[in-house]
């Protein structure tokens, strides 16, 4: 009998490695360009989200200036229910709804017997960059981009009673 003794099997080199290291590198890469690309889009909205929001705050802040001085000097003297929307679009991209409400009350007397009467004023701006006529529109209130912003400001004066 010839017994021949075999060699151990020699192992070969580990083939196909270094391409799987590859891709696993490459998913990754994608996945970082991935999660990037979110953060910039996601910042990018939120900075648009906010500059809309500041143009409707001061769209507010100028229709309550504006009700103010339609209450105590201009055209809106007793303001019962009165509303008007400016439109604002040109300047600051929002329309905005003055309303205005008012009560009078009776506080102490001028001299004997003549009372003053104070009148409060109750003026609400509402802003918004909806595409109805009036503000709020609730219509555009699901969409992303809308944005309302709402400004209340009481004023009283002292009425004439001469």
């Amino acid at each position: 009998m010839n017994f021949q003794l075999s060699s151990p099997r020699r192992s070969l080199p580990a083939r196909g490695f270094g391409v799987i290291a590859a891709l696993l590198v490459l998913v990754m890469l994608a996945t970082l360009a991935a999660a990037i690309l979110r953060l910039t889009w996601t910042q990018q909205t939120t900075l648009a989200q906010d500059i809309d929001s500041a143009r409707a705050f001061q769209g507010a802040y100028a229709g309550a200036q504006w009700g103010m001085f339609q209450a105590l000097r201009g055209s809106w003297t007793t303001c019962a229910g009165t509303s008007q929307t400016l439109d604002l679009r040109s300047t600051m991209g929002v329309r905005v709804t003055v309303n205005c409400t008012s009560d009078a009350y009776v506080e102490g007397d001028i001299s004997d017997g003549v009372p003053r009467t104070l009148r409060l004023y109750t003026i609400t701006a509402t802003a918004c960059n909806g595409a109805a006529a009036t503000c709020p529109d609730n219509a555009s209130v699901t969409r992303p981009t809308y944005v309302e912003r709402v400004r209340v400001v009481k004023v009283a004066s002292v009425e004439d009673t001469d």
